[in-house]
């Protein structure tokens, strides 16, 4: 254990007593070490892509496709709370340069539960499944510089008719 006690220095910034730290916006999160968030981080990653691997065995009933897929992405995209905290999560996903992708990531997850639980809908599920995977996609490049907008390009440049 001696080994992992430069975590919280590094994830503090070398300030341990802060108030508003990377990891500690859990409830009681006095009593969760560094490891034990790495492990709840691993966890929570793990469970998610297993869902979404295991989805893919049941693709041919899109409605437990789409179940286990959207839960699956809820761990997995969730996980990083066990890092820095649900409270930073938020504030990372409501960013101003996020908040659309957040929006309709979120969206297209209960819509394809909805479609997927209360409807039997197996068309809209597959179409609310369609557009969580691009909105999550979008999401995640907004994290890598330039990346939108490289791809926004790409595409442009695809979609060109002139040449």
């Amino acid at each position: 254990m001696e080994r992992f006690k430069w975590i919280p220095q590094s994830l503090h910034g070398g300030d341990q007593d802060r108030e508003d730290d990377l990891l500690g916006e859990f409830e009681g999160s006095d009593s969760w070490s560094p490891l034990q968030r790495l492990y709840g981080f691993a966890a929570s990653l793990v469970i998610g892509f297993a869902f979404v691997l295991l989805s893919l065995i049941v693709f041919y009933r899109p409605i437990k496709f789409g179940i286990m897929f959207t839960f699956g992405n809820i761990l997995a995209v969730g996980s990083t709370a066990f890092l820095i905290g649900p409270v930073q999560q938020a504030r990372m996903m409501l960013d101003p340069v996020r908040i659309y992708a957040t929006a309709i990531y979120v969206g297209s997850a209960i819509v394809a539960l909805v479609c997927a639980l209360w409807i039997h809908s197996k068309m809209l599920t597959l179409i609310a499944i369609i557009i969580e995977i691009c909105a999550l996609v979008w999401y995640s490049l907004s994290y890598v510089p330039f990346a939108r907008r490289m791809v926004s390009e790409l595409f442009a440049s695809c979609c060109d008719t002139e040449f």
